[in-house]
């Protein structure tokens, strides 16, 4: 039986070198993309990778395709940090190394700005959905950090994202400065229970 064009055809294993591939592809993008000023060449991702250009677009047919490729990996990592985190350090210490982790995420998004407007704007990101696994990342340290005692209680996750985004965008040029690193201190303290 046919499948109607409503329902996902089933899909076929990926051949282990293509993942190899697809995820080189994504490691140089994401070095690129974090050094980067302005745009890049995604000939030189290509060659960095070890592949050719017709491998590149068969994985990301538009440079759209690799940038939200990117950002899924670092998302998926910065909000994956935050149990690694908590396996290592108290909930305190443990919280303020994750807003750097954070703030390097943001600030690797520089080279990549332009593509990711495009993304959110035609809904391929979903900043809410994005913003919900910031807050939710947040949410498991508070609440360790409740259950320990080093942290306040009552307070809400999604207004520590707000915070810390706040942070982020009155810093917006100067994301890896002291003054951000005072400013998510500061973040930190007020957060410390008694």
């Amino acid at each position: 039986m046919p499948s109607s064009p409503s329902s996902p055809s089933p899909a076929r294993p990926v051949r282990s070198d293509a993942r190899r591939n697809r995820d080189k592809l994504v490691a140089v993008a994401r070095s690129a993309f974090a050094g980067a000023e302005g745009p890049v060449a995604l000939e030189a991702v290509a060659r960095e990778a070890g592949v050719g250009i017709g491998t590149l677009y068969r994985h990301f047919p538009t440079r759209e395709a690799l940038v939200e490729a990117v950002y899924a990996a670092e998302l998926d990592d910065v909000t994956g940090s935050a149990a690694l985190l908590l396996e290592r350090l108290a909930p305190e210490a443990a919280l303020r190394a994750w807003m750097d982790r954070y703030a390097a995420f943001v600030a690797t998004k520089r080279g990549m700005a332009d593509a990711l407007r495009a993304s959110v704007a035609s809904g391929r990101i979903a900043t809410p959905a994005t913003r919900a696994r910031i807050t939710g990342a947040i949410g498991l340290i508070l609440e360790a950090g409740v259950k320990a005692g080093t942290l306040r209680a009552g307070v809400q996750a999604e207004d520590v994202t707000l915070l810390v985004l706040g942070v982020f965008l009155s810093t917006a040029d100067e994301l890896d400065s002291e003054r951000t690193r005072r400013m998510l201190d500061l973040v930190a303290d007020g957060l410390r229970a008694g």
